[in-house]
């Protein structure tokens, strides 16, 4: 095998290095008043221009696809109902029609006194797959790579299988947390496979638990 070329260098750094930025934007909902804030970017996944709307739970299922209204309304019903985080995987209409396909990644929203007040977290576009020449980077990864690509792809099985994801939108967000935390990927995943074996919960129960465990792994990696 030759000389690694700067190509093989990026692909590198995108299978065990960091993530890459994804459309992500962060929200918080209170349960008492069900009242919802809304980053930039959700509002402009929703097709809104940055503090041109003022995001309501009628609103917030207005924009969703037919299809998934209902799913969404009774997540959302049942969050209130056991004070338990909002997470769904669902798809929004635009206000120009368009449609984006959006995981909903949440925890717990405490109060001053740390009791349990609503949930807050974040919205991921996944609409888009993977671009063809990243693709091709991950199945051309130099040998070096195989103990990495192992448990990046055990991570990404156990995200596809929480959130019913594609292979390729799994990898998004195992790459938006790395981006977002600043920890490699590799290791970042590593932790991820080791948490979810501690996950022997219903299918409800596991998402939740599960966005807690994406939301935190960086906590829990040794850094030394």
């Amino acid at each position: 095998m030759g000389p690694i070329q700067p190509e093989d260098s990026l692909a590198l750094d995108r299978v065990i290095g960091l993530g890459t930025p994804q459309s992500v934007g962060n929200f918080r909902f209170w349960f008492a008043d069900q009242r919802w804030e809304w980053s930039d970017e959700v509002a402009m996944m929703h097709g809104y221009e940055p503090g041109t709307v003022t995001p309501t739970t009628e609103l917030l299922l207005r924009h969703k696809h037919p299809d998934d209204r209902a799913q969404v309304a009774n997540a959302l019903a049942k969050s209130i109902d056991d004070a338990e985080p909002f997470s769904s995987r669902h798809r929004i209409i635009d206000t120009a029609g368009g449609v984006h396909h959006v995981i909903v990644v949440a925890d717990h929203l405490h109060d001053d006194a740390g009791r349990v007040a609503g949930t807050s977290g974040y919205y991921i576009d996944v609409t888009d797959t993977l671009e063809v020449h990243r693709q091709e980077a991950l199945d051309d990864a130099l040998p070096e790579l195989w103990a990495s690509r192992a448990v990046i792809e055990q991570a990404k099985g156990a995200v596809m299988l929480v959130y019913g994801v594609s292979a390729e939108q799994a990898f998004k967000v195992l790459s938006w947390r790395s981006q977002e935390t600043n920890i490699k990927l590799r290791t970042l995943a590593s932790r991820l496979v080791a948490d979810f074996a501690s996950l022997t919960d219903s299918t409800v129960a596991l998402r939740t638990r599960f966005d807690h465990l994406l939301l935190t792994a960086h906590q829990r990696v040794d850094v030394g």
